[in-house]
Parts: structure tokens; sequence; C-alpha cells
């Protein structure tokens, strides 16, 4: 596409002809091999292995048409069991596990049934809805076959599973007010906070989400104000934003200073965080004189930085601010651009889906495995294969008494199933891949709209008529090889990443000092490459847009030009950024605050439409997060126009010299304000 300017012609996009073909050719073929994978995934899994828990008979609980359809739920006959390191190893625990229909709700013994079976019969009849089917004999005195449980405690159903409803009085862990567990079973006590604290943050999900949805809709109109408030007031908006950050931030400190200058003078404040460990109740911390004290050293971290920044770069920021001007400009004539961060998402979120439900069939796929369960350390046959049809008539039994033969997971000898985790790790692979070019069409897409319209003369009448659109286009028509390049050339850098982090997970705790430091040196060096390709793929990105070559060539291009404006890149480029990255704080913080009145029952009006919440901080932190997330989504569909504006503006100074016969084709106040970048 070229727009003819009286004598001169600009060069657009050259999309005469398809780039990187080899790529594209790979690129859909393996498109069709991952449909082909989640095909095969399809017909071998069984999702039911997943979402419905698994008795010791290899027996979904809670599954419709079978013995178990009224029963639900997951029953451990000695949960603390799960607790042993073997668990890891087995992924089972070593226990018998059967389907009840609700959890106990009262604390019991055997022996204690046994004593009162003598006298009446109605401990047994709900002792036994804990046993085993068809077990009938209250009398039997040896346990080894585990027929029964030693006991049974009050429990509550989570996730499908009963899990005891453990209490802590005095530092002790305690069941029902009688069995008290003490430090020899801290891992249980570590479970089981976990899982309060759980079940806590689902209830209080459950009863706020509709206020987190306000909350949601709220930074997304304030995030469009913000927007739209920056073509016309940039400048005052960006230093509006700048003061308000540093005042709430100051807000913060003095804040946190009363705070800790108050717990300071009261007795037990003094306690460390150290101390008191890991606590459920979040707001124990904030009565500790540490907490406030790591606050305000933070905060005043924070607004020192930003306080040097904008004293020693106060005229690149000025600088920047006509940048994002310029951009504002830009992106008010293209108000499509603004949007486009919803179709990506929409990608994302079906590639993330597929990756989801690929990655679900493929663990279930495979038949029950058995393994034996032995009851004495000792025992050889401990681990191995077995048949529960079969088991009662092998040695085993008579080997290891009390040994079962009992479900342990999922899995085959099939050629399938030997390669099931290759299935799993290309299935990784191709997802980054995918999660990468869509990244990467959606920059080729902005940067080719914000292109034509830096190159059009006469802004708006000269700009291509739905720029969006045939940006879009010329993307997937021509250059679909080029962006999956880029991609896999990312993905790759990624996935090197993740089985990194895998070792360093599997060599936690080891003594090897030299392994332990290669890893650390590793893991930091592919950190910088990923951010690299990032930043150069960004570019090249923008190149391709332009002038529609190859991944290589406009890397190489791009490289090179932005070596050569290697000052304005470095004065514009992080100046920018950082000014949008205020903008983003001040829109996920002002929704923040509001949140935090609201759910600390501080706003009058509504304090009766306020849920009861254990952790108010849930729906206020996930607020925050998603709030930041909205208002990224949107800046960075102005970051990608600043810096295709600035590459076409570096390009324009290279090809032209204003004279009639090769003038520049950025605004004037563009042109006269960056041009000072020279002279700083």
């Amino acid at each position: 596409t070229w727009l003819n300017k009286g004598k001169i012609k600009i060069k657009i996009n050259k999309s005469s002809h398809c780039t990187d073909v080899f790529c594209c050719v790979i690129f859909i073929i393996v498109i069709l091999g991952y449909i082909a994978l989640g095909t095969v995934a399809w017909l071998h899994g069984d999702p039911r292995k997943v979402i419905y828990p698994t008795d010791s008979y290899g027996q979904f609980c809670g599954q419709k048409g079978t013995p178990n359809a009224k029963k639900s739920i997951l029953f451990y006959f000695n949960i603390l069991k799960c607790a042993n390191p073997a668990v890891l190893i087995n992924l089972q625990c070593p226990t018998t596990q059967m389907c009840v229909s609700k959890c106990p709700d009262r604390f019991a013994t055997y022996t204690d049934m046994q004593l009162q079976y003598q006298i009446t019969a109605a401990p047994w009849e709900y002792y036994r809805l804990f046993c085993k089917p068809g077990f009938n004999n209250p009398t039997k005195v040896l346990l080894r076959d585990e027929d029964c449980p030693s006991m049974i405690v009050p429990s509550r159903p989570f996730l499908q599973r009963c899990f005891p409803d453990f209490i802590t009085l005095n530092g002790t862990l305690t069941v029902a007010k009688r069995t008290h567990f003490k430090d020899a079973l801290d891992k249980a006590r570590s479970l089981v906070d976990a899982k309060e604290v759980g079940m806590k943050i689902v209830e209080d999900y459950a009863a706020s989400w509709n206020w987190i949805l306000i909350g949601l809709v709220i930074a997304l109109v304030v995030s469009l104000i913000f927007i739209l408030l920056l073509r016309f007031t940039a400048g005052l908006l960006l230093w509006f934003t700048i003061i308000a950050v540093i005042l709430v931030i100051a807000y913060g400190i003095w804040h946190c200073y009363l705070e800790f200058s108050l717990l300071r003078q009261q007795p037990g404040a003094d306690v460390t965080i150290v101390d008191i460990g890991f606590q459920t109740d979040v707001t124990v911390y904030l009565h500790l004189s540490q907490t406030w004290l790591i606050f305000l050293i933070a905060l005043c971290t924070i607004e020192a930085s930003i306080l040097i920044i904008l004293i020693f770069l106060r005229k690149r920021v000025w600088i920047a601010i006509a940048l994002l001007r310029e951009g504002s400009k830009a992106v008010s004539y293209i108000m499509s651009t603004l949007f486009y961060p919803i179709i990506t998402f929409l990608l994302l979120a079906i590639c993330i889906s597929y990756f989801s439900v690929t990655s679900v069939f493929l663990a279930s796929s495979g038949d029950a495995i058995y393994k034996v369960m032995a009851a004495e350390p000792n025992c050889m046959y401990a681990n191995t294969t077995c048949d529960p049809e079969t088991f009662n008539k092998t040695n085993v039994s008579k080997t290891c008494p009390g040994a079962q033969c009992t479900f342990a997971f999922y899995g085959g000898e099939t050629p399938y199933h030997r390669y099931l985790f290759i299935l799993q790790l290309s299935n990784l692979l191709i997802f980054l891949w995918l999660v990468n070019f869509i990244i990467a069409l959606g920059q080729c897409t902005l940067a080719g709209a914000f292109a034509s319209y830096y190159w059009a003369r006469r802004k708006p009448q000269d700009i291509p008529t739905c720029p969006l659109f045939s940006s879009f286009s010329r993307a997937i028509r021509y250059h679909t090889g080029s962006l999956a390049f880029g991609a896999l050339i990312l993905a790759l850098v990624q996935m090197a990443r993740v089985i990194l982090e895998y070792l360093d997970s599997k060599l936690k705790g080891a003594s090897n000092v030299a392994a332990r430091f290669l890893l650390c040196c590793l893991k930091c060096c592919f950190w910088c490459l990923e951010r690299f390709i990032k930043f150069m793929n960004r570019n090249a990105y923008i190149m391709i847009a332009i002038y529609g070559k190859c991944f290589c060539t406009s890397a190489r291009d791009a490289f090179c030009l932005l070596m050569r404006n290697v000052v304005r890149v470095a004065v514009l480029d992080r100046v920018t950024d950082f000014l949008l990255f205020l903008g983003k704080v001040l829109i996920a913080g002002s929704v923040g605050v509001i949140a935090f009145f609201f759910f600390t029952h501080k706003i009058p009006i509504v304090q009766e439409d306020v849920p009861t919440l254990h952790y108010y901080w849930v729906p206020l932190l996930t607020v925050i997060f998603g709030s930041y997330l909205i208002a990224h989504g949107f800046f960075s569909v102005y970051a990608m126009c600043v810096d295709t504006l600035f590459l076409c503006f570096c390009e324009d100074l290279e090809r032209n010299d204003g004279s009639p016969e090769k003038p520049f084709l950025m605004s004037a106040e563009l042109h006269s304000i960056l041009r000072k970048t020279e002279h700083h």
C-alpha cells in the first residue's frame, strides 16, 4: 500500500507477498496436530477421574448411575496418613478411602462403640455408615483389615472430601475439644490451616462476587474516561496523575508512621512476624509494630524513587507527555483500537480453555492401577501392582498381614500411556506458542493501524478506511509465518524457563551448592533472554506492519534503527512506560480505596448491603488486581501506539529532511519537542 503525497510516495506496508512461508506451513501443521492431540486425549481421557473423587476400589463418588450416586464425598479412614511423604510418590494416601453421603458430625472411637453396643445398637448404626459396605460385625476386635476406621471425628466437606473440623486452643490442635495433637503432627496442622483458609476464601468469594464485578465495571469506566481525557488534557492529566500518586503514597507513609508509633508504646506489639508464624487471621499481623515498619520502609522507598526519577528526568517527562499527547490523537482517530484487547482476551480465553481441557483429558487417560498398601513398613510387596479380584488368592496377605490392594492412580502400559509425559510437554509448548502468536498478532495489528495514522499527511482525511480491520487482514493474510516465527522463539525460551523451574523445585533442599548456583545463574540468564526477545519481537512486529518484510529482516532493521537512535530510546522508552504505570496505579488505587471503605463498612449509605466476610482483603485484593489488569489492557494500546509512533518518527528523520521535496510527516509539535532530545 502506497500513499501518494504530491511527488512523494510514502510506503506504509508493501504486502504483495507472504513472508516466512515455511514457518507458516509448519505453524498450520502444528495447529492441526494440536487438534489431533486434543481429539486423542478426548477419546482416551475421562474427566470424571478429575471431577469426582475416587475411593479405594476405583469407583467414583457421586456419579449418577452408580452405587455411589448419592455418596458424593470421599471419607479417609485415617487422614493423618496423608501427611506421609510417600503421598508425593504414590499420589495416594496410604489409608482406606470410601464414598459417603455426609461427613461425620460427632466424635467416636471403635472401642467406645463396642462398649455401647452391649447396651444399645444406636451407636453402631451410625458408626457403620463409615465402614466398608457389607461389614456388619461390631464385635470384631482386630481392625488390621481396616473394615472400619479406628475413630471418626467431626468433619466438614471441602473439595468433596471430608476434612476434620480442627480448631486451635492455646496453640494445640484440637478436634471436638477432646483429642489433642501436639508437635508430632505439625504437618497435619499446616494442612488443616491451609484447608481452613481455603474454605473461608471460597465462602468470601461466594458472598461478594457481585460486588467484585461492580468494582471491576467501575474500573472499566474509569479507564475509558481516563483515556478519553488524555485526548484533550494529556499534560494536565498526567501531571495530576503524578502528583496524585505522590500524595497517596505520602498519606500512606503518614498513616503507617502513626500506627507504628502507637503500637510501639503498647505491650506485646513488639513481637516479630517470625515469632507468631503463619496465622489464618491476617488481621493479627496488623497489631504488630514490625508490620507497619515494613510498610513504612517500603512506601518511603517507592516515594523516594519516584521523586528522584522526576527530579533528574523532569525534561524527559515533558517530552514523554508530548509523545503521549500525540498518541492520544492517534487513538482518538482510531477509537476501535481501544476495544482490540477484548479480541485478544477472547482468543487467549479460547486458547487457555483448550489447553486446560486437553491437559485434564491427558491426565485422566488410562485405566485404574491398583497397588499393595501394606500395614507393615517392611513388606516386600509394598507399592507393587496388584489385581483386587485375585488379591485374596495370592501370598501377599499371608506374607504381609493386613495388606490391601487399593486404587493408586490412572495409567497403563500401552505406547500412548508411556508417552503421556511427552504429550503433556508438547501440549504446554504448543500452548505457549499459540499464546505468543495471539499477542504478536495484536501488536502487529495495532502497529499497522497507528502507522497508517503517522504516514497520513492530512489527518484524518488521509487515514485509510477501517485501518484496524485492514491491518488485521494484512497481518493474517501475509505475515502469519513471520508472527509465528517470532512467537516460536519466545515460546522455546519460556519452555526452557519452565523446565528450569521444575528442576529447581526438585533440587530444593539438596546439598549440592554448585548445582544450585548453576541453576540460579541459568534461570537469571533465561529471564534476561526472554525480556530481550520480547523487546526485539515487539519492534520487529512494528517493522513488519510498516514494510511487510520477513521476521529476521524486520528484527535486524528495528535493532539497527534503535541503535542509531539509542539516546532517544533511552529517554523516551522508560519514561513513557513509567507515566503509563503511574496511570494504572492511580486507577487501581482509586478503585481499591473505594472498595476498602465499602468492605470495611465505612460508607454509611451502603452499610447494610455489605456482605459479612471472614477476610475483607479477599475481595479487596481481587478488585485491585482486576482493576490493574483492566487498566493495563487499555494502556497497552497506548504503549503500542507510542512505540509505533516513535519508530515511525526515527524512520521519518532518516528518510526525510524537512525540505519541500522530502517533507516530514510528523506533526509540527511532535517534531519540535522530540528534536529536543538531541540536546538533553
